[in-house]
């Protein structure tokens, strides 16, 4: 495609018409492009840019919420997986100017990955086939164009370019999908085992590895500091489930309140059925009374398992949330005890 119906479809695509064409042309040319000008030092201003777009926002929706909790927000939602599957999910990638073949054989495969699967909720921590870099480099390039563009206005930028970091990575979305690092921690504690993530700088990229009981586990390095812990802690987890299968099974339910809804259970449960290889679980609202002021909300929780679906029936609570925590809680404690608990109704459905 010629760079001028390039640049217009990606004008197209993000809504906004440069002034300076030659900003999105730099945008979209790989280095191995010959006698042109490639998108390395736009790339350089668009994670930092992105990065700081993305906390502004985050800082401003989440009032409440903690640095570490904000961290590993921005992290999810910068990511070269979720950067990369930006410009899979806008054919970004099929305006890029480059001279490498094995670069169009990288982008296939995870486009076609990508495309092929069936769940189009949220992916944070990586699909089946890794995410070529340059996917991320192109979203962040163009992101640096279009903020060189409108004189460096943040605020700009941000209402340009947000549709194209669409669905933005929320609070709740890390809260049902164990974050790697913490399952990692956890998982070793509970094993009785040391675990310490060791960072160092190596030129522009950020190198982490992992330790556990002082004997090196896993290393994996990135441009970014955050997404090299991520990236570091889920290869150690890997690596874990082949040493403590069973172990880390167990310990999943182990120290469970038996009087109380438990702490962030609609995570646990996810986590739970990952680690079986079982679906996610599926909420649906069984009850919705009341005035806006004196809400009642009952919900249930749907997970398959290899002889068949396991349905619960949560307490009645004042907000949604905790109506599908107290779902999941009891979902826990009746996989846990191998029968229905007091509290709740759990019904086999046939598959």
């Amino acid at each position: 495609m010629k760079m001028e119906a390039s640049i217009t479809a990606v004008e197209q695509t993000i809504g906004y018409t440069f002034r300076n064409k030659k900003l999105l042309e730099e945008a979209l040319t790989h280095a191995s492009f010959p006698e042109a000008i490639s998108y390395e030092r736009l790339e350089f201003v668009g994670d930092a840019v992105l990065g700081l777009a993305i906390s502004n926002h985050l800082f401003l929706t989440y009032t409440s919420v903690d640095q570490g909790q904000l961290s590993l927000l921005r992290a999810a939602n910068v990511s070269t997986e979720k950067l990369a599957r930006a410009a899979v999910r806008y054919g970004l990638h099929r305006f890029v100017r480059h001279n490498t073949v094995s670069i169009v054989d990288k982008i296939r495969e995870f486009a076609d990955a990508v495309q092929r699967e069936d769940d189009c909720s949220v992916v944070l921590y990586g699909g089946s086939v890794k995410a070529p870099k340059i996917l991320a480099d192109i979203v962040e390039s163009i992101a640096a164009a279009v903020y060189v563009d409108v004189d460096f206005d943040l605020k700009k930028l941000w209402v340009i370019i947000r549709g194209l970091l669409e669905p933005i990575v929320t609070l709740d979305d890390l809260e049902q999908r164990p974050q790697p690092v913490t399952m990692l921690f956890e998982i070793c504690q509970k094993n009785g085992k040391k675990v310490d993530i060791r960072q160092w700088r190596n030129g522009a990229k950020s190198t982490a590895s992992v330790y556990v009981d002082e004997e090196l586990v896993a290393s994996a390095s990135s441009d970014q500091k955050d997404i090299a812990r991520l990236e570091v802690a889920k290869i150690a987890l890997h690596k874990l489930e082949q040493i403590l299968p069973a172990t880390m099974m167990s310990d999943s339910y182990a120290g469970l309140d038996c009087t109380f809804d438990i702490e962030a259970a609609k995570q646990k449960l996810y986590a739970i059925c990952g680690m079986k290889k079982w679906p996610k679980p599926e909420y649906s609202v069984e009850r919705d009374e009341g005035t806006p002021q004196n809400k009642i909300f009952v919900t249930s929780v749907l997970i398959a398992t290899p002889v068949g679906r396991l349905k619960m029936l949560g307490d009645e609570k004042s907000r949604l949330k905790d109506a599908q925590n107290s779902a999941a809680s009891l979902m826990i404690r009746a996989l846990q005890q191998e029968q229905p608990t007091k509290s709740g109704t759990i019904l086999r459905v046939c598959s």
